[in-house]
């Protein structure tokens, strides 16, 4: 985090790396997001696990483990899980995520209602301890949520080559992906009206003032979310509302914002299906099968490791 931090507030241009959204207060800010009439991803990516967990456990050549990166709750994945205990082939479920206490509270609550499935949960943050994933298969991983869009287009290529390597010739990845559309449904997603989202990003603040302290002042940042269709992505920043230097004690740096001075927290790619196909290519993936919702908001892609 250090290192991270004092990279991204040394810029021109400064930024702050999304993972740091995920203390245990942001999992549940993210969780009550999911809930809000304005972000449609989670109730989208429901649906085609509800339609579709079926065929995707088939596609998926009836895995006996699954291993869910960035698990959070595990809500949806419960339709998953029963699609393979259906198939009678689930064996291991495996909650990756980088919030201890949500990824403990989402392996009892899993062991306790799926009883014979071994539940092997694994703190971490994926994108550097991806090798510590278990081995066992076949198995499918899945990296659900849209959350592919939030990694820069150099790390998402680097993350998704480590994928096609961990795969064996049965093993599937399963993703996750927003898919483009208008303008105003994308930043109406990233700004509800009740304001959930924009106390989520504030968040990252709270986060650098007690690991690294800090003396952010949330109330003197503003959320900002806008759709920049050059690169396909809605941009995320915190825009300082004063002229203001924040002490960063623990890494002995004055950080200055001028008033108006806008800070990147995350981007949110979406994706187009030949786009998302060029991109599994060069990590050495093909793509072997798509599902959308009805709506055509979202989509649920199969890879396998190229030949």
């Amino acid at each position: 985090m250090a290192a991270d931090v004092r990279a991204g507030l040394t810029r021109p241009f400064k930024e702050l790396s999304p993972r740091y959204f995920y203390d245990e207060r942001g999992s549940q800010l993210f969780e009550d997001i999911t809930r809000l009439p304005e972000y449609y991803p989670t109730r989208c990516e429901r649906e085609i696990l509800q339609n579709g967990s079926a065929e995707i456990c088939e596609a998926a050549n009836s895995p006996a483990t699954l291993i869910e990166l960035g698990s959070g709750s595990a809500q949806k994945t419960r339709v998953l899980l029963d699609a393979m205990l259906d198939a009678c082939c689930l064996e291991t479920y495996c909650p990756v995520d980088i919030s201890e206490e949500i990824t403990r509270e989402t392996a009892e609550h899993v062991a306790a209602e799926y009883d014979g499935v071994t539940v092997r949960g694994l703190v971490c943050d994926f994108e550097l301890d991806l090798e510590r994933i278990p081995v066992a298969a076949p198995r499918v991983i899945a990296l659900l949520g849209g959350t592919i869009g939030n990694f820069e287009p150099q790390q998402r290529a680097s993350f998704l080559r480590r994928i096609s390597n961990l795969l064996g010739p049965e093993d599937r990845f399963l993703l996750g992906t927003d898919l483009v559309k208008d303008r105003q449904k994308l930043e109406a997603a990233y700004n509800d009206s009740q304001g959930v989202t924009a106390e989520f990003n504030k968040n990252v603040l709270s986060v650098l003032n007690r690991e690294l302290g800090a003396d952010f002042d949330p109330d003197s940042f503003e959320h900002v979310a806008r759709w920049d269709d050059k690169n396909l992505w809605v941009d995320i920043r915190l825009r300082s509302l004063t002229d203001q230097v924040v002490n960063v004690a623990l890494l002995d740096m004055l950080v200055p914002f001028a008033a108006g001075e806008e800070m990147r927290t995350e981007i949110s790619t979406k994706f187009v299906r030949a786009g998302l196909e060029g991109i599994y290519a060069e990590a050495g993936l093909e793509l072997t099968d798509w599902w959308t919702d009805t709506s055509g908001l979202y989509a649920l892609s199969l890879a396998r490791a190229s030949d």
